[in-house]
């Protein structure tokens, strides 16, 4: 299970570049659910670590399952937009993030061989057509 935070500013997405096995790749900040942690919490910690931006989780984009081809692995990624809040460029990044940087959808499109996954796009896509769903459909009975 998997968060990610679709931040845009301006027009331009916030993403990262990282290190993976199959090289650098662009993904949106994300990563997975830690222990005694809700999801929004996760994509907040997650933007923050990844990015050295404050994120304030403010909607649901959508929820996403997808089974990497060449892997044993299913993902299903939880992806939130909302306000991106302050910046603390003294903040180190998170392991194996090389930067984060700022794209347009035009150039989030031309770079679809380097994302991470299919998810990238389909992220910034479904959030440019308006998808928004309120955050009280998360439930978390801990």
């Amino acid at each position: 299970m998997t968060v990610a935070a679709i931040i845009e500013r301006e027009g331009r997405f916030l993403l990262v570049e990282e290190e993976t096995d199959d090289g650098l790749l662009l993904n949106q900040p994300a990563g997975h659910l830690e222990a005694n942690e809700s999801l929004v919490e996760a994509a907040a910690r997650e933007a923050l670590e990844e990015t050295a931006y404050e994120f304030t989780p403010e909607y649901l984009v959508g929820v996403y399952r997808w089974r990497h081809p060449d892997r044993n692995v299913t993902y299903l990624r939880f992806a939130f937009a909302g306000r991106l809040g302050t910046h603390h460029p003294e903040r180190a990044l998170d392991t194996g993030i090389v930067r984060a940087l700022w794209m347009t959808a035009a150039e989030v499109r031309a770079s679809r061989s380097r994302h991470r996954s299919p998810l990238v796009i389909r992220c910034v896509e479904d959030y440019q057509r308006g998808a928004r769903a309120p955050l009280d459909l998360l439930v978390h009975l801990d």
